[in-house]
């Protein structure tokens, strides 16, 4: 296991270079010494309300201390999916305190949140509001013609999850119409980030494997839609980011407190944010934004992809069989892949995460979901058609146009809905 530990420190050194401090035990001189390369004010964001938070914290504000940066104030982190509310909330701190640089130590939704909160600090002069950064580019454009950067963001991951600390994405949500939306755009990658494995001892076994899950996420998604110019760099961090959160998680659930674990689990959830900068998730991804308030992220990924992997089957069996060959090494799946094709290669793979999910104790269909009701369907269909997420459709490796949704996409969730695969559709 040193040797699949070693090769994804590697790549994540050759991704984020001196940027970037990981690993076990590295929390306490990093976020200072980041932070004060960016100016003595720091405004710090976390979720105070915790008792679990407050070694960590303690231990943050004495890395800013010792590193001559002030915390002019601590503000609360945003709540679970980062609503619109706290986005506002943490933006109107910034306003009156003026800091030079934010510090933030949470999990995705946290950080997705000060993303966000740094895009209307920096231009909100010029779109009071969110919604008009959602979508593709919107913020660099906006930086572009008004010669701005956005405010600097020390992203301290606290949960192998979203990979928030390492990426371009920033999800929102609009709790009232239970619906994310995403902004997608370079200028807000946080430009240093840190994340001490170890912190994640304290999650709640639940917030363990939705995490989890996530990552494998962001690495089949991409694998899957790589083009071919990429596809060798997808599979080099995708194929070793699945099989370490798949053997974190089998190890995680042996040993909660497991500092070996939780390292792989770290280790594997950043590749699935490194993933998700070379290539893009798509049709799972998609769909678990208008899932928000019935599941959480990582189970409705967990859920829905099995079932977009028998729709995208003909158009990936090289992806299919790297995946299923990892599957069977942990036990998930008995079937020889390599000598399968198609939609029965497909079928396969889509088994073995199944029965995966299963050894999670996760939910495999949406029928048996607490709250789900028929309107969610409905509600996916008409997400998939929004241009502000067109992007995911253009993600899949087979790319979908709004005028396909219904088509294709309902079957797809119809399946989804009773748990067979027999009524998806292949292109």
């Amino acid at each position: 296991m040193s040797e699949l530990k070693d090769r994804a420190s590697a790549i994540l050194k050759e991704f984020k270079g001196e940027t970037y401090a990981f690993g076990s035990g590295v929390l306490d001189l990093p976020p200072g010494q980041f932070a004060a390369e960016f100016g003595r004010k720091a405004l710090f964001v976390g979720p105070l309300e915790f008792e679990w938070f407050r070694p960590v914290r303690e231990r943050i504000l004495a890395s800013l201390k010792r590193a001559g940066v002030d915390a002019v104030e601590e503000v609360r982190s945003a709540g679970p999916n980062a609503p619109f509310v706290d986005v506002y909330r943490i933006h109107s701190h910034i306003m009156h305190k003026k800091p030079d640089v934010l510090v933030v130590a949470d999990g995705g939704s946290g950080i997705d949140a000060v993303k966000a909160a740094a895009v209307l600090a920096t231009l909100g002069d010029i779109h009071s509001e969110i919604d008009p950064f959602f979508g593709v580019g919107q913020v660099t454009d906006a930086c572009g013609k008004s010669g701005r950067a956005v405010m600097p963001v020390v992203a301290v991951m606290m949960a192998s999850s979203s990979g928030a600390h390492l990426t371009k994405y920033s999800n929102i949500t609009d709790p009232v119409m239970g619906q994310k939306k995403l902004i997608v755009d370079e200028a807000i990658v946080p430009p240093r980030a840190v994340f001490d494995y170890d912190v994640t001892t304290t999650q709640p076994m639940s917030l363990t494997l939705d995490g989890g899950l996530d990552g494998i996420a962001h690495c089949l998604e991409v694998y899957f839609g790589a083009p071919s110019a990429a596809r060798e760099k997808a599979q080099r961090v995708a194929e070793l980011g699945i099989e370490l959160i798949i053997k974190g998680l089998i190890e995680v659930k042996k040993d909660a407190k497991s500092r070996e674990a939780r390292t792989l689990l770290g280790l594997g959830t950043d590749l699935g944010g490194y993933a998700i900068m070379i290539g893009g998730t798509s049709g799972a991804h998609l769909s678990s934004f208008s899932l928000v308030d019935v599941l959480s992220h990582g189970r409705a990924c967990a859920l829905m992809n099995p079932y977009y992997t028998v729709f995208f089957a003909p158009a990936v069996p090289e992806q299919l069989r790297v995946v299923g060959r990892i599957y069977r090494k942990y036990g998930y799946t008995k079937e020889d892949v390599d000598s399968l094709s198609g939609r029965e290669l497909g079928l396969a793979v889509a088994k073995a995460m199944v029965n995966f999910s299963k050894f999670l104790d996760f939910p495999t269909r949406l029928s048996d979901v607490k709250g789900v009701g028929r309107e969610h369907i409905d509600r996916c269909l008409t997400a998939a058609k929004n241009p502000q997420l067109d992007m995911k459709l253009r993600n899949m490796p087979v790319p979908l146009n709004a005028d396909l949704v219904e088509e294709y996409m309902r079957p797809i969730l119809e399946a989804a809905w009773t748990g067979e695969f027999g009524t998806i559709k292949n292109m």
